[in-house]
């Protein structure tokens, strides 16, 4: 069993860590909540003062932070992880960032002698508990052997995106299709109740028929078709509308900058931006069809 470091034990980081844990890994925690660190101590975790301490004396440190500027900030510097660090020490960031913050972190481990790869998730708070997250990992082939093993316990299926910042660019991709795509599944049902048809019978024939996608058959945005999606919990949040506006701003980053374009991801984008507006950001991703119906 290795000797590891979790650092941000948020609503996902904080069941990755105990999964780890479960494993019977050592793990160092810290987080700026100290009760999230406790819960990860009951389970025989070692809680640390500072985050530069959970990379000291391990061989792999895992980071879950909000943004680029927090990765940028832990990281990097005299009092960072980079610095901290013995040589030769695995680092997996599975926070979601900005690409080019991304790289530039990787660059830096890299000319520090390190090893680090990007590991963004997809599969919600369900999929961290569970240990059935899909992870996208960024990196050198080497780097990507080295994590697997550590990933593996906490996800299900586990992919090599390529290069540093590849697994964001993989995250940004993913979920700017999923937010059109909701989008577009929401507007079928309003359209669909608008014009008289019932939300069950447009189901039965969208979901075999051209128009089917994950967002009608696994998450459906209304209520009845599918018992466990959030529609059916007055949209409490697997994932949510405030997350989905953040990936959808780092896809609009990224499109600027390679100079791609993305007019639907540019619209998700401005949709989403009208729930955080109207202080539904925390309703689930899939409410869009509230805003649409304009019930918001």
């Amino acid at each position: 069993m290795a000797k590891l470091g979790f650092i941000g034990l948020g609503n996902m980081g904080g069941p990755m860590a105990r999964n780890l844990l479960k494993a019977g890994h050592e793990v160092k925690v810290f987080d700026l909540s100290a009760d999230a660190i406790a819960a990860c101590v009951a389970l025989g975790a070692v809680g640390v003062e500072q985050a530069v301490d959970a990379a000291r004396d391990v061989e792999c440190v895992v980071t879950m932070l909000p943004a680029g500027p927090h990765v940028a900030g832990v990281y990097g510097g005299a009092d960072g992880l980079l610095a901290a660090a013995e040589k030769g020490t695995l680092f997996i960031d599975s926070s979601t960032i900005d690409v080019e913050t991304a790289r530039s972190v990787a660059r830096d481990a890299e000319t520090a002698g390190m090893v680090m790869v990007d590991a963004p998730v997809s599969g919600g708070v369900g999929g961290a508990e569970g240990g059935t997250l899909t992870f996208m990992v960024g990196g050198t082939e080497t780097g990507f052997a080295q994590a697997q093993p550590f990933l593996d316990v906490m996800g299900k299926n586990i992919f090599h995106a390529g290069a540093s910042g590849n697994g964001q660019v993989a995250k940004v991709c993913n979920n700017m299709l999923l937010g059109i795509s909701m989008i577009a599944t929401s507007e079928a049902f309003v359209l669909g109740e608008k014009l008289g048809l019932d939300a069950q019978t447009l189901f039965d024939i969208s979901s075999t028929a051209s128009g089917q996608c994950w967002s009608m058959t696994s998450y459906c945005p209304v209520p009845g078709p599918v018992p466990t999606s959030p529609a059916n919990n007055d949209y409490a949040p697997g994932f949510s509308a405030g997350m989905m506006l953040k990936d959808l701003r780092l896809a609009q980053g990224a499109a600027q900058s390679a100079k791609a374009s993305t007019p639907l991801g540019a619209m998700a984008e401005s949709l989403y931006a009208l729930m955080e507006q109207s202080g539904n950001d925390q309703m689930d991703f899939s409410g869009i069809v509230k805003l649409l119906k304009g019930d918001l």
